[in-house]
């Protein structure tokens, strides 16, 4: 079920390729954030979309991806200051529990993971909206990156990681101009904080959404 109370808090929807940087800027925002990356899908789901030619479930794409029910996770940490989450561990590509995730009153808030952009008119349309970011670090630095958390993490196999990183590498720019086409403002980690620290309180409208971001060509 929906809900549609009127928001005392707003989000800032933080986005950008696998491994460039989120959830450190995230962290060292000081905001309260909530994950999205835990909203997957489960590894058995028949709607799980592969990798074109390949096995392989297609974690990148947004089908992979449960958008309505992390709106609605949104839309209630903005009405009341708290939601149940689920708990995804991605090495079982499972959830395993739900936890509480509690904001108090604070008037903002970030929402971060690889899909945020998929969101952005909903939740401006939703007044829930103060801001959109994009993270861009270059293709290089963020496989490299990628690719030593997710090994240090044993989030999935050497193979598959290897797999997944190169063909993110090469897809990067793409990845990136898309989220940009939804709405996010690309920029790198000091801009981010910057703009983060910027924020006006989350009491003042959205309604027109971030400021217009500079294209990016793929």
């Amino acid at each position: 079920m929906s809900l549609h109370l009127p928001p005392s808090a707003r989000v800032v929807l933080l986005c950008g390729p696998s491994g460039s940087g989120k959830s450190l800027v995230a962290a060292r925002s000081g905001l309260p954030v909530l994950r999205l990356d835990d909203f997957y899908k489960d590894g058995d789901d028949p709607t799980l979309p592969l990798v074109a030619g390949s096995s392989d479930i297609d974690w990148d794409h947004p089908e992979s991806w449960d958008a309505e029910i992390a709106v609605e996770a949104i839309a209630r940490l903005c009405a009341t200051g708290s939601t149940p989450v689920p708990v995804y561990d991605i090495s079982l590509s499972a959830r395993t529990g739900e936890e509480p995730l509690h904001i108090g009153r604070t008037p903002l808030f970030i929402a971060e993971g690889i899909f945020a952009a998929e969101i952005v008119e909903r939740c401006r349309e939703r007044g829930l909206l103060a801001d959109a970011l994009c993270l861009n670090r270059g293709p290089m630095r963020t496989f490299r990156r990628r690719f030593l958390r997710d090994l240090k993490e044993g989030r999935k196999s050497v193979p598959f990681l290897l797999r997944r990183g190169w063909r993110l590498m090469r897809a990067e720019r793409t990845i990136v101009a898309r989220q940009v086409s939804l709405g996010a403002h690309p920029c790198d980690r000091d801009e981010a904080l910057g703009r983060l620290r910027r924020r006006p309180s989350a009491g003042r409208s959205s309604a027109t959404g971030p400021p217009s971001a500079p294209s990016l060509s793929p």
